[in-house]
């Protein structure tokens, strides 16, 4: 896998912190040329005292026309990883336009933006290519309070599906993972109470929440040329919690 990496050019979003940060990472250390947008520069100044060899950009990717201006100068890339995401927790009742607004401008339409950008630049090159979407298990089970977020994440298995049939003409592969809890700090916004997060691992076969790292693991395996017939697929990386 790693071999097969090496050399390449990937985008990933939220490299900031988190499951981003991981893959930006080690993607790095197996000799690809990353690219890595947040919209915090403190973070990224971290990030590159780390890797200096990571090129980063300080964008708000809900924002759609300053976000494709970057997307467009930007150099055709091998693949590219949508993580980047926000949550909101409020129960339907009290769900706010603006909470809904916010969701969807950084969890979909950037994954839209980004792809479409990207995915012409791959096709006039002439370039095979890779696209991961980071979605959640929230899209394929019901969490209380997450129904903005859960919408938003079953919009982006769809997307993946389209992007999957539209693109694969070209030699483009699209994939999505579904993680269940991940130990970031997005995840430990709703999870580090453990009178809410007990009851969800014991759900979990595996009794525990994910490591960031694992995730970054199995979004790299989609990326390389391992996966060169995986297109599609929405693929829970959860610990066997959608299977009970």
């Amino acid at each position: 896998m790693e071999a097969s990496l090496a050399g390449k050019r990937i985008l990933v979003t939220g490299v900031g912190q988190g499951i981003g940060r991981c893959v930006a990472k080690k993607l790095h250390s197996f000799g690809v040329e990353v690219h890595g947008i947040s919209r915090t520069q403190a973070n990224l100044e971290s990030l590159a005292q780390e890797c200096s060899g990571i090129k980063t950009y300080c964008q708000d990717i809900s924002q759609w026309d300053s976000l494709k201006v970057l997307v467009e100068s930007l150099p055709v890339m091998d693949g590219v990883v949508n993580n980047a995401a926000i949550n909101i927790l409020e129960p339907i009742v009290d769900v706010k336009e603006e909470s809904l607004d916010a969701i969807f401008a950084t969890n979909v339409k950037s994954i839209i933006n980004i792809s479409q950008t990207m995915a012409r630049k791959m096709i006039d090159a002439q370039r095979p290519g890779a696209f991961v979407n980071v979605s959640s298990q929230a899209s394929l089970v019901a969490l209380e309070d997450h129904v903005s977020y859960a919408a938003s994440k079953a919009a982006v298995d769809q997307i993946t599906r389209l992007m999957a049939l539209e693109f694969g003409k070209y030699n483009i592969r699209s994939n999505c993972i579904n993680p269940t809890v991940a130990l970031t700090d997005l995840g430990l916004l709703k999870w580090s109470d453990p009178a809410v997060a007990d009851p969800m691992r014991e759900k979990i076969p595996l009794k525990r929440f994910a490591e960031p790292q694992e995730i970054a693991d199995v979004i790299i395996y989609l990326l390389s040329d391992m996966a060169s017939m995986v297109n599609g697929i929405i693929m829970p990386v959860d610990g066997g919690y959608t299977a009970c």
